[in-house]
């Protein structure tokens, strides 16, 4: 059968069956873990994790009007035996809510909505206890391995444990993208880092805010949250030099700093 890439939901498919392999191997799900896969697509990534005995069930959504009823085709065993159940449409209208118990996310997921299906999932009321992910090499890296932090990386890491697991070249997807990708595991998760009311969209407007302008130093960038003279007591309590940029503090001196000045 053939699949037929559609540029306008930058679908890049995975070709390689061992690939899929690696990836449901490397998200070390536990025994009868419930899998939440966004954009199947050719049913590569579906194929390796219906197969692995770890797995209980696979909900996954696709948006493609073509390759939704393709799967519900290719799948109708599976699909009738409850272990997959397939939804058609848009993962950023999705309630995660919807999903009874504990589950984890695992997907190929096209590189222009990464940042958005990273932040909803992570911030969403019923969080996935995992997260295993196909995406940009430079995104994981600099999520999971450079020592410069950024908007993602923070809003990665103070909810859970990035990990760069292995590079899948560019070859192993068909059209094949113009740049590697990576697979990123984010374990760990806490469903309740943020205790306090408030506290989440404290942090994540102090965060925003030092990030406005990533070539101003990040006490310039706080003022528009607090005072100055607020934002230099805040600083010589984490012990920060005043002319700190933003992508060179740690995600503990952020939240520091979030406290401070909430």
């Amino acid at each position: 059968m053939a699949f037929i890439a559609k540029k306008s939901l930058g679908q890049n498919f995975l070709m390689h069956p061992q690939i899929a392999e690696r990836i449901v191997d490397v998200a070390k799900l536990p025994e009868g873990a419930t899998v939440f896969e966004i954009g199947p697509g050719t049913g590569m990534l579906t194929r390796a994790l219906l197969a692995s005995t770890h797995v209980k069930n696979v909900i996954a959504i696709e948006a493609d009007d073509t390759l939704a009823p393709q799967l519900e085709e290719t799948f109708a065993t599976e699909i009738a035996n409850g272990s997959l159940k397939l939804i058609h449409g848009d993962v950023r209208e999705f309630d995660p809510s919807t999903i009874k118990g504990e589950y984890h996310l695992i997907a190929n997921i096209p590189y222009y909505i990464t940042g958005e299906i990273i932040r909803a999932f992570l911030t969403a009321t019923h969080k996935p206890a995992s997260m295993t992910l196909l995406v940009q090499k430079e995104v994981a890296e600099r999520i999971a391995r450079s020592k410069k932090e950024s908007l993602l990386s923070l809003a990665v890491k103070v909810f859970g444990r990035p990990e760069y697991c292995f590079t899948v070249p560019r070859g192993a997807f068909r059209p094949a993208p113009n740049v590697d990708s990576a697979v990123l595991a984010i374990r760990d998760i806490d469903p309740a880092m943020f205790s306090k009311p408030g506290q989440e969209e404290a942090f994540f407007s102090i965060l925003r805010a030092g990030f406005a302008h990533k070539r101003k130093r990040l006490a310039k960038n706080l003022e528009v949250v607090a005072p100055a003279e607020r934002i230099a007591s805040a600083f010589e309590s984490a012990a920060l030099n005043k002319d700190i940029r933003p992508e060179d503090v740690s995600l503990g001196t952020w939240r520091r700093l979030a406290e401070f000045l909430a």
